[in-house]
């Protein structure tokens, strides 16, 4: 995943940070105690979480960066202090409030007020062409596998050639699911960066691309490869099954030759011990007797 170092924030007294950090713990907790399925969090992601964010996305490509859930602004906050100008950055929160804050906090960006499940309305005649960035702080696992998909598709008309959809999760898997049911080979590219230890808790950030036609036919003739190998994977193993019970018949016919000729060979013995005594019996009786 490419990473940049991040420009020094502007310096805050410790004091107004902590209240600032307070005070937008208190409004999560309201926004999610009147909507908890639609905040998802009782907290706003950490600066640490935030500025490993905002360093996924190439400030370098053309076009405006879309921030959606921004919340109470910590990724807002981490973008703008990697460099991304104001002007380039809008931001779509539902809930008004938060969208009240975030004007008086970031002057110069642009908020819009709606739903980012619905992106094609909800940017209506704002975006003119394909964007540098989707950025999501969006509660995904609270959504059906279905609404994720068409999230990520609807991110991917919107962003240009260079473009990426960044998302975070607390989770250990992709909270966007990497293969449709029935499809043989994914849509698209995703990244996972290490966990961020110093969020509480950590969690992960996973950089979306679409897969062009020729990566695409790759990943399906990889497929197919896979699928022939182990078809030959699988005639091989029944191949050395059948041989294996072949060697163990014939060993098996060898030692029932082998245990039937003893016991002939042991009879035969046996047979002749018994005899012993009466053959003795006989040539004594055939031997002429000695003059006395």
């Amino acid at each position: 995943m490419r990473t940049q170092v991040d420009p020094p924030e502007p310096g805050r007294s410790r004091e107004g940070l902590f209240h600032q950090r307070f005070a937008d713990e208190a409004r999560f907790i309201k926004a999610w105690f009147e909507n908890p399925g639609a905040t998802g969090a009782v907290s706003p992601s950490g600066r640490f979480l935030a500025r490993a964010m905002a360093r996924c996305v190439d400030l370098d490509a053309p076009g405006p960066v879309i921030e959606l859930g921004p919340g109470t602004g910590p990724v807002t906050q981490a973008l703008l202090h990697r460099g991304l100008a104001p002007e380039r950055l809008i931001l779509v929160e539902y809930d008004p409030a938060f969208c009240r804050l975030l004007e008086r906090r970031f002057p110069g960006v642009r908020v819009v007020q709606g739903d980012a499940y619905d992106l094609a309305g909800t940017l209506a005649g704002v975006v003119d062409g394909p964007a540098c960035a989707v950025v999501s702080s969006l509660p995904l696992l609270n959504r059906p596998d279905a609404d994720r998909l068409k999230l990520l598709a609807d991110a991917f008309d919107i962003i240009g050639p260079r473009g990426v959809v960044v998302q975070f999760t607390y989770g250990m898997v992709s909270p966007i699911p990497r293969r449709v049911k029935g499809e043989s080979a994914p849509r698209f590219s995703a990244e996972a960066s290490q966990p961020v230890w110093l969020n509480l808790p950590p969690a992960r950030v996973w950089c979306y691309r679409p897969l062009g036609e020729g990566v695409a036919l790759r990943a399906n003739a990889a497929e197919k490869l896979i699928g022939e190998f182990r078809a030959g994977a699988g005639r091989m193993k029944d191949e050395i099954l059948d041989t294996c019970d072949r060697i163990e018949t014939e060993i098996r016919l060898a030692r029932e030759r082998v245990r039937s000729d003893f016991e002939r060979r042991a009879a035969r013995v046996r047979n002749e011990r018994a005899m012993k005594p009466a053959l003795e019996l006989l040539r004594r009786i055939g031997e002429p007797r000695k003059r006395r």
